[in-house]
């Protein structure tokens, strides 16, 4: 963990709890670094679309988990 002081929007920070029912700050942050790590991940697997050719038989996979 690191420890860190941070000034942060009063206003912001009571809106972000209220919407995620988090209760204290350290959870908001931690909540809100976590979300932008995500989208971040998630729009770089969206930047690779159509660029990865796929190959294989769906049919043949589902058939395996059935």
């Amino acid at each position: 963990m690191l420890r860190t002081n941070i000034e942060l929007d009063e206003k912001l920070v009571r809106e972000a709890m209220k919407l995620t029912r988090k209760k204290t700050k350290k959870e908001i942050v931690n909540y809100a670094l976590d979300e932008l790590v995500r989208r971040a991940k998630r729009k770089k697997l969206l930047e690779i679309e159509g660029k990865v050719i796929w190959e294989g038989n769906l049919a043949e996979m589902r058939k395996g988990r059935a």
